[in-house]
Parts: structure tokens; C-alpha cells; sequence
């Protein structure tokens, strides 16, 4: 239908103090690439998309910006979403994480997967999910 609605995902969208160096951080972590960035926004997606063929993870500036707590505590920064990735390994893909700046989060609830902090202290988890990353309908590897 020619008036049909169309909506497509374009980005998840983090507020961060610094958008350029928290975008940094995830194009390492996910091996993609930084594909625009300004002062106030930044945006990594797989490498060789086209802006705006992809959904991405996007960073705004927020300068007041504020870490959440994890895991919550009453009365402080709770975490409003956060970021899920399959991985093959996940003792490989802990240590790969924290060379590429995360930290590993103080207590973890699973042997599945790990719980991380990005370098805003954002949490997300590496999950690990062999036959996910096996699987030939896979995105965005």
C-alpha cells in the first residue's frame, strides 16, 4: 500500500558525557566503525554501511550524564536499557571487552553470561550463544 506506515530501527541511542570516545570504545569492542560523530553525537555501525543502512548504537552528549548503579540500589542512578551481545567464547570475549576498556561488573548472577560496564559505566551483558553466532540468520556481525 502506497500510504502504508513504514518504521525501521535506526539507532539505540546512550547518553554519555563524551559521544566520540564512548563511541570509540564500542566500534573496538564489536570490531565496527565509527560512522559519524560531531560534538554532540556520535554513531558506530558494521563496517562499510552506509550512514543510515544499518541500525547502529548512537552516543548523545548529555553533559549531565550521571553512571547508573549496578546492580540497583534504592535512591541512586538506576540503568534505564541496556545492550545484549552474542558471543562464541565468553572468557575470551571478557578479556577481549576489558582490553578494549570495560570493566567487569562486581557481581555477576549467571556462568552464562557476564556483566560489563562500558567506560561511561553503561552496563551490557556478553552472552555467551554459540549457535546464535553459528546461526546463517545472524545480523550484523
Amino acid at each position: 500500500m502506497k500510504d502504508e506506515l513504514k518504521i525501521k530501527m535506526y539507532a539505540f541511542t546512550v547518553d554519555c558525557k563524551d559521544p566520540y570516545a564512548l563511541a570509540a570504545f564500542y566500534a573496538a569492542l564489536l570490531k565496527w566503525e565509527i560512522v559519524f560523530y560531531d560534538e554532540e553525537w556520535a554513531c558506530v555501525a558494521p563496517k562499510g554501511t552506509a550512514q543510515g543502512a544499518y541500525p547502529g548504537i548512537t552516543f548523545q552528549r548529555n553533559l549531565e550524564y550521571k553512571a547508573p548503579v549496578w546492580p540497583e540500589e534504592p535512591g541512586a542512578q538506576q540503568q534505564m536499557a541496556h545492550l545484549d551481545f552474542a558471543v562464541d567464547d565468553l572468557e575470551k570475549a571478557v578479556e577481549y571487552a576489558l582490553g578494549c576498556g570495560a570493566a567487569l561488573a562486581k557481581e555477576q548472577f549467571s556462568d552464562s553470561w557476564r556483566v560489563m560496564l562500558d567506560p561511561a559505566g553503561h552496563p551490557f551483558c556478553l552472552c555467551e550463544m554459540k549457535a546464535v553466532i553459528e546461526s546463517e540468520h545472524f545480523a550484523l556481525l
